[in-house]
């Protein structure tokens, strides 16, 4: 399950992509947009999270990460109950706050 706060960071993410012309085609946005929750819907289950920094526990107590490209990784933020997962938040390694994931 995917948080508003999550939905809305993603939405924010695919307009910034096309607007900055990232990409050139909103297609191709989409695709981007749909490998990450591709990436998260099937490996958010497995054993590859880490425990979230302190600072980012607000977000979630437990991240993956996602390698988009050569050049972009995104830190996948959720919370888990059971086998359930509550996805809240995502940023990535161009983000001021990345260092503190390292």
């Amino acid at each position: 399950m995917f948080s508003p706060l999550f939905v809305s960071e993603l939405d924010n993410l695919a307009k910034t992509l096309y607007q900055d012309k990232y990409f050139s085609f909103v297609e191709d946005v989409d695709g981007y947009i749909d490998k990450i929750y591709d990436f998260i819907e099937t490996k958010i289950d497995y054993l590859i999270s880490k425990s979230s920094p302190q600072k980012f526990q607000r977000y979630g107590k437990k991240y993956i990460r996602y390698k988009a490209n050569s050049q972009t990784y995104w830190y996948i933020f959720f919370d888990q109950k059971d086998n359930r997962f509550l996805v809240n938040f995502i940023l990535n390694n161009h983000s001021q706050e990345f260092p503190e994931l390292i």
